[in-house]
């Protein structure tokens, strides 16, 4: 399993596939999917389900307007590539509430 780094990373990168794909599917900002890695808490897993042609990993996390989201990601160049993201599920949410000590 590859660990995954962020602190290695230098920022992000956007295709307008998934800029407009988060915005019209899901009414996700590409603003609110970055404010999720900077802000407390977030809870990073990898995605070894989907990880068949690259490593894939998603997040748990907040935006600056509190709302949490669901992120799924990967890392090219060191640069963090959003492939999806979306509201939490409520089974997500809960895992979030569990491990956040900050509400």
């Amino acid at each position: 399993m590859e660990m995954i780094v962020l602190q290695n990373c230098t920022g992000f990168e956007w295709d307008k596939w998934n800029l407009d794909k988060n915005k019209n599917k899901h009414s996700v900002s590409h603003l609110e999917c970055e404010q999720v890695f900077f802000n407390y808490t977030l809870l990073l897993f990898n995605d070894i389900k989907h990880s068949k042609h690259e490593a894939r990993s998603y997040v748990l996390g907040k935006t600056d307007n509190g709302r949490l989201l669901f992120v799924v990601f990967t890392i090219r160049d060191n640069l963090i590539r959003v492939i999806s993201a979306r509201d939490m599920s409520k089974k997500e949410r809960a895992i979030y509430e569990e491990n956040n000590t900050s509400f």
